[in-house]
Formats: structure tokens, C-alpha cells, sequence
């Protein structure tokens, strides 16, 4: 346990004991985000990014730990255990290098190696191997015998040769430098499957595709292992991609030569042992490296990915609120009608319809009166409309219903539908609404992301959601284990109304099981609302535990105890009493106070139990209890006149509001039903290396449109307003060199060794062109399912 503290400790730059104090919460059931706000003391202030390393970390370490035990108990059981490999299994810190030193005393199926060895072939292998001026056909000779299956002078030569490969093979130093080389020099490489040219087109990119191993951006890799996975492109690793000309056989193999101290003198035994080195490279080692590396590749990827995706849930779920106001979700459709559903301030539904304004039944005027009817009938302050099919027709239908009657005071905002259609079929919707129609369901989502997107969005499966990156691709188990974390974090950041919060938003809360949120709300249904935190004591199944890590989550406003609104934990409502006594007043002359507060000194009012981390935290809750840590609403305003794709007009400006960050830049919705990419070389007039550090989901962006591909559906912006561009720069015009629109090129980040790509329409220099991606094909389909 030592030893998985001090290197926790290190990669976190945190001191022992608060990596220790950490595990200690963490192993008595202490959550995350209960840690990082209520107990800085202990952990000497560790926050939740630190503290969700560390429980990632502390977890790996011991199956690491664990496997290790495993791995040492069985190489002694063959009494094989010496010091040294003791010494070499406790510093191994990767599961990679713990299997790698554990490979040669594996068990293993029966190998042609070990039917040599059985034939009494080994000193054969071992005798040329160690003297070189040996003839090795004479040699073997010695070793020919029919009862032993050795029929002839090659047979022999053959089983010495695979008993020295396997020997090799299973060489952890040697295994070491290899992998180091390889992920130094190598480059992954990609081909096109010959006849699969007209089936792959969504991944022309990538047929003729190489780029070093060490540098492949992670969208870049899924992209290739999606190829791979259905059958249209074909990998490999290229271990010598800057070997000189005049040099025979890999760069691997000199290393292997050098590893075991060979030099070519011209002796009787060397052909031999470069035969030997060269099928250990080739037949091997390649195989097993480049698996290995192909994993490693792959998992970083899914890592960056995963990362890429919980970056954009955070910022889709902390989005601003409109706030607790009735609203109008409009859930838009041609065929089937728009579907509409109106709820009250908390979210309650209040009716709905459906309307019939477009095509087949035209029915617009009727709609527009259904809908001016219901809004003066239930006071209705906000639409949210749905941003899928027929969005713009709806937008203006409600346009025109806002510009006729305007003492109606009305604001319209169009929203992401994204995962509406999942709620509305799951089991949290039907237990909500159990007899309303699918349809309608998704209207109210709708009306209530807009309200408040945390509270909604909880009950949506995160995947769902629509802001990831390749998230099909990953390992779901840690894509949801991270996207979990998110969404915990989150919650509780914000904190929830104790009387108002749906099962799926309380399961969300620090502390609380589903079975636990469950009966919260029925204790609410059964016994009214709570009035205080202590009232939660009485739930079934929430005992002092689970109480002590829900408690300051869980707001109730106007109850009992003001405090109870506020993120204090009950646990600590004794300091307040203790500030109350001092400066001779009550807690709701206190609250808000900050001519007051600002003259308390922290120091004046900790002791053994509460430090001055808890003290400072409680005077700022003071000061602005309950507060939101959510930014202010705020809405784009979509061009007039520009509904779809075929409107778009190189050179124009609009505003738009970003959908999805990835690693090669930002997609932003004006809303003409298709996103566009604004790659990360036009995303800033200085050199950037990450979009988040300019834009994030949600955000309000003004950009230029430079490219424009109809038959694609593809769309190219630039935030770099002041760039000319080619005004011509669109499918259609073949003449157009689009690799750079701007006058000023883009930042040039094109990793060494990637060969040319075969479609350079859209430009820019990162991966082949600022449009010219799978994922940008993939995901722009994806974002309208």
C-alpha cells in the first residue's frame, strides 16, 4: 500500500498523507464529490479532477498488485523464483511490462519449440548459439533420429531454430528495447482492401494513410480501427519507415543481434543465426509488438475519446438554465405533426396536442391559433423547439405567431433534441408518463432541457446524448464509468432540490442508490413535502451513512432551516451557531449579509473538528447561499432566411451555437439541420493545440462560412471573421484549390511521416484537410439520428 500511495502521490504532485487520508475516505464508502467539498482538511484540499485520478488510479494499482501476487506465487510453485526476477516483478509499474516479465514462465500450449526440446534439440540450439565457428550441418547431424521424429539433418536445424525464437521471443529486456524503438520510430499504415475502393469511400482518407505511432491524434486512430473492423482497410505496423536504402532486413534485427552481443565475422554458424534472428523478428516479435502496440494505440485513443466526451456532457449538462418558468416544448415534424406539451415552473405537465402546419396538411393558420390559444391559457413564458426535422418550419411558424401577437411577451429558443426520442421510449419515461404517448414524451423533454438541461439530461443514457467521439468505438465499460463521474460531479456541483428532484436525478446524488431516490420520493408523495435535511432520516434505507454523504447535496428552499437551502452541511450548522452567538444575530439577518460577513476572521471560529478550509467555505455559502454555479442564459439568433444547407452562401457570417468539441476542432449549429466544422487551425488567430481552449459546448459563436459540399452535407466555417476567403470554394467548382481558403495558412501540425491522402477538398494541413475526415462524415450523420 506504500508503494501505490508514493506514486500516486508523485503523479498527482500531492504530499503522502493526503493520498493517504483519500484511500481512507475512499474505502469507508465516501464518494468524490463528499470528499472534495466536506473534507479539504483531511485530503489537504484535493479537488474532484484530482480525486477521480486518484480513485482511477488506486484502482488500477491494485489489480495491478493483485496480478502480481498471482504471477510470483506461480513462478515460485515452478521453483524458478530468484531475487532478481523478485526484484523485476515489484518494480514492474504497467500490466504490460508485469506479463512481459512473466512470459517465459507462462504456461503455455504445446509449441514447436518445446516438441524440439522433447526431441532433444536444445543443445543443439544452445551449442550454435553459443559457438558460431560451428558447422551447423555437421552439427545436426548428430541429432537425426527417427524414434525422436528428427528424420533428417533440416529437421534438426528446423527445431533449433524454433527453440532459439521462442527463447527470444519471451525475452523481457529485449522485448523492452523493442517496444521502446517501435513507439519511438514506428509508423501505423494504412491500405484501402483492393475492390473495396467504391464501398470505402467514407474512409478515402485513409487509403494511402501513415503516421507515427507516437504522434496519431486519437480521432485519427479510431477512424483506421473502424476501417479495419469492417473490412475496408487493412493495417500494419512499419517498423522501418526511415531505414536507408542500402540496409537489408529491419532495424529490429540489428537491435536484436546488438541485444545478444553478436558481431558478423563471416563464421560457419552465422546465416544460421541470422535466419534464426530474422524469424523471430518477422514471424514473432512483429506479430506480438505490433498487437501490443495496436492495443496500446487503440486504448490511448479510447482514453482521448472517453476524455473528449466527458468534456463536452460537462459543459452540455452545466449549460445555463432559463429557469423555473412555463414553457412550451415543440417537438417538430412533417408527416406526424409537431407535437407540443406545455409544463409548469417545476417541470409538471400541464396538457398537450399536436399540430398539423406543414406538409401534407398545411394546416398552418389552425396550427398558429391552437398554439397562440394554449399559450394565453396557461400563462406560457418560453418555447423550447426541438432542433430535428422541420426546426426551421416550426421556428417560423412560432416567428410569426410572436411578431402578431407581441403583448404575449414570448421567447423562443431552439434546442438540442439529441436523445429525446431514447428518453421517450425508456423505462424512466414510462414510469413517469405511463399513459402518454411516445410522442409526447419527447416534447417535454424538450420544454425541460430547456428549463434546466442538468435536471433532464440525468435521465437520459449519456450515449445517447450525441456530443462524443467516436463513443461507439470505446470500451463502454470505461466510457460509462467516466460519463458517470461527469454527471455525479456535476449534480452535485449545482446541488438539488430535495422537494422537486426526480428518482434519476436523486440516484445521481452523493450517497444515494437508486433503491434509496426510490423511496425519497415516495416518503415526498406519501408524507408531503420535506420541510428539513433531518426529515431525510426517516426515509427507508437511508441510514447515518448515506445521510452523512447526501445531506449537504440536497436543498430545501423555504423550509424550516434557511441553511437547509444552502450548501452547508447540517453537520457543520454548529460553526454557524457558533458566528450567530458571536455577532449577536440570527441566520436569516446573516444570509446574504455581506457587509457582515466580510468582517468575520475563519480563523476565529475552527477547531478540532471543523479547519479553516470548512470555515472559509461556510462564510462564502453565506454570502450567496444556494448559489448556481451555472453560467447566465443566453440564446443565438439563427439568420433569417437561412433554413438548409442550400442557403449557404460562402462569405457569410452567422451566429450558431457549438454542438460538439473534439480534438480537431468545434461543430456549430446555425441551424440548417447540419453542422458545420470549424477546424482547429481556424478556430484563432494564434496557434492552438487544444479547441476546448477556446470554445466549449453550448457556447454563442459568431464564424464565416469557407466551404461549402451539398452532396456531402458538409459544411467548413471559420471564427477567424477577418480571413478572405475563396468565394468559389465549394464541390462544384473543381477549379478551386481548396486545401487553404484563408490568406493566412493554418498552423501547420501535420505529424511526420503521413503520406499524402487521396481527397483534398476542404482545406487546411491537420489530417489531411480541415474536412477531410471519417469522423467528420461519421459523426455529422450521427448528430441528426
Amino acid at each position: 500500500m506504500t508503494d501505490i500511495v508514493n506514486i500516486i502521490a508523485a503523479e498527482l504532485n500531492a504530499k503522502d498523507s493526503q493520498v493517504t487520508a483519500a484511500v481512507k475516505l475512499l474505502d469507508e464508502g465516501a464518494t468524490v464529490p463528499f470528499i472534495a467539498r466536506y473534507r479539504k482538511e483531511i485530503t489537504g484540499g484535493l479537488d474532484d479532477t484530482q480525486l477521480r485520478n486518484l480513485e482511477s488510479r488506486l484502482n488500477y494499482l491494485r489489480e495491478l498488485g493483485e496480478r502480481r501476487a498471482v504471477i510470483v506465487k506461480n513462478i515460485d510453485e515452478q521453483g524458478k523464483l530468484t531475487p532478481e526476477l523478485s526484484l523485476a516483478i515489484s518494480q514492474a509499474l504497467t500490466k504490460t511490462d508485469l506479463e512481459e516479465i512473466y512470459l517465459p514462465y507462462k504456461p503455455k500450449r504445446r509449441t514447436k519449440g518445446q516438441i524440439a526440446i522433447e526431441a532433444g534439440l536444445e543443445s543443439l540450439a544452445d551449442a550454435l548459439f553459443n559457438d558460431f565457428s560451428l558447422v551447423p550441418e555437421t552439427l545436426a547431424a548428430e541429432y537425426v533420429s527417427a524414434d525422436k521424429g528428427v528424420a533428417d539433418v533440416k529437421a534438426a536445424l528446423e527445431g533449433a531454430r524454433f527453440i532459439l525464437m521462442e527463447r527470444f521471443a519471451v525475452d523481457a529486456k529485449l522485448l523492452k528495447k523493442v517496444r521502446q524503438y517501435l513507439s519511438e520510430n514506428a509508423t501505423i499504415d494504412a491500405k484501402v482492401i483492393k475492390g473495396q475502393e467504391k464501398a470505402a469511400q467514407k474512409f478515402s482518407d485513409y487509403f494511402e494513410f501513415s503516421e507515427a505511432v507516437k504522434s496519431i491524434p486519437s480521432h485519427r486512430a479510431l477512424a483506421i480501427f473502424r476501417g479495419r473492423n469492417e473490412g475496408f482497410l487493412s493495417l500494419n505496423l512499419n517498423a522501418d519507415p526511415e531505414k536507408p536504402e542500402e540496409q537489408t532486413g529491419s532495424i529490429v534485427e540489428v537491435m536484436i543481434a546488438q541485444h545478444f552481443g553478436i558481431e558478423w565475422q563471416g563464421r560457419p554458424a552465422e546465416d544460421f543465426i541470422k535466419q534464426v534472428i530474422s524469424w523471430a523478428w518477422k514471424v514473432k516479435l512483429l506479430t506480438h509488438m505490433e498487437t501490443e502496440i495496436f492495443s496500446e494505440i487503440r486504448e490511448k485513443a479510447e482514453a482521448g475519446a472517453i476524455s473528449v466526451f466527458a468534456t463536452n456532457l460537462k459543459d452540455l449538462i452545466m449549460a445555463a438554465p432559463a429557469g423555473a418558468k412555463v414553457t412550451m416544448g415543440l417537438d417538430p415534424g412533417i408527416r406526424t405533426g409537431v407535437k407540443i406539451a406545455i409544463v409548469d415552473a417545476t417541470g409538471k405537465l400541464l396538457n398537450h396536442a399536436t399540430i398539423f402546419p406543414h406538409p401534407p396538411q398545411n394546416a398552418w393558420d389552425k396550427s398558429k391559433k391552437t398554439l397562440i390559444n394554449m399559450i394565453r391559457q396557461y400563462k406560457v413564458e418560453l418555447i423550447s423547439i426541438g432542433n430535428g426535422t422541420a426546426s426551421r418550419e416550426t421556428d417560423k411558424l412560432v416567428a410569426e405567431l410572436m411578431k402578431a401577437e407581441p403583448e404575449l411577451k414570448l421567447n423562443k429558443i431552439m434546442v438540442s433534441e439529441a436523445g429525446a426520442s431514447v428518453y421517450s421510449a425508456s423505462e424512466v419515461a414510462a414510469n413517469e408518463f405511463p399513459d402518454l404517448d411516445v410522442s409526447i414524451r419527447g416534447a417535454v423533454s424538450i420544454a425541460r432541457r430547456l428549463q434546466d438541461p442538468l435536471a433532464e439530461l440525468v435521465k437520459i443514457e449519456p450515449k445517447s446524448i450525441g456530443v462524443g467521439q467516436y463513443q461507439h468505438d470505446v470500451n463502454q465499460s470505461d466510457l460509462s464509468k467516466s460519463l458517470t463521474s461527469v454527471i455525479e460531479d456535476c449534480v452535485n456541483a449545482v446541488g438539488v432540490d430535495l422537494n422537486t428532484a426526480s428518482v434519476p436525478l436523486l440516484t445521481r446524488v452523493s450517497g444515494l442508490t437508486k433503491v434509496m431516490a426510490q423511496n425519497v420520493v415516495e416518503y415526498r408523495e406519501q408524507q408531503g413535502r420535506f420541510e428539513s435535511r433531518t426529515e431525510l432520516k426517516k426515509v427507508a434505507r437511508l441510514g447515518p451513512k448515506a445521510f452523512e454523504q447526501c445531506a449537504g447535496f440536497l436543498k430545501i428552499r423555504d423550509g424550516k432551516n434557511p441553511l437547509d437551502a444552502s450548501s452547508v452541511h447540517p453537520e457543520a450548522y454548529p460553526v454557524v451557531k457558533n458566528i450567530l452567538a458571536a455577532n449577536d444575530c440570527d441566520v436569516t439577518s446573516l444570509i446574504g449579509n455581506t457587509e457582515t460577513l466580510a468582517k468575520l476572521k475563519a480563523e476565529d471560529y475552527t477547531d478540532e473538528k471543523f479547519g479553516l478550509p470548512t470555515v472559509k467555505d461556510i462564510i462564502t455559502e453565506l454570502e450567496k447561499p444556494g448559489r448556481d454555479p451555472r453560467p447566465e442564459f443566453k440564446t443565438a439568433t439563427f439568420k433569417e432566411g437561412v433554413d438548409t444547407i442550400n442557403d449557404l452562401k460562402v462569405g457569410m457570417t452567422l451566429e450558431g451555437v457549438v454542438s460538439n468539441v473534439t480534438n480537431f476542432g468545434a461543430f456549430v449549429d446555425v441551424g440548417v439541420h447540419q453542422d458545420g466544422l470549424v477546424h482547429i487551425s481556424a478556430m484563432s488567430d494564434t496557434f492552438i493545440d487544444d479547441p476546448r481552449k477556446v470554445v466549449k459546448a453550448g457556447d454563442i459563436v459568431k464564424v464565416k462560412v469557407i466551404e461549402v459540399d451539398v452532396e456531402r452535407k458538409r459544411i467548413a466555417f471559420t471564427m477567424r471573421l477577418n480571413d478572405e476567403v475563396d468565394l468559389h470554394a465549394n464541390k462544384a467548382d473543381k477549379s478551386a484549390n481548396g486545401r487553404n481558403q484563408a490568406n493566412r495558412k493554418p498552423q501547420n501540425n501535420k505529424p511526420r511521416g503521413q503520406k499524402p491522402t487521396g481527397n483534398k477538398s476542404f482545406g487546411g494541413s491537420q489530417g489531411g484537410g480541415m474536412m477531410n475526415s471519417a469522423f467528420a462524415d461519421a459523426f455529422a450523420k450521427a448528430k441528426k439520428k
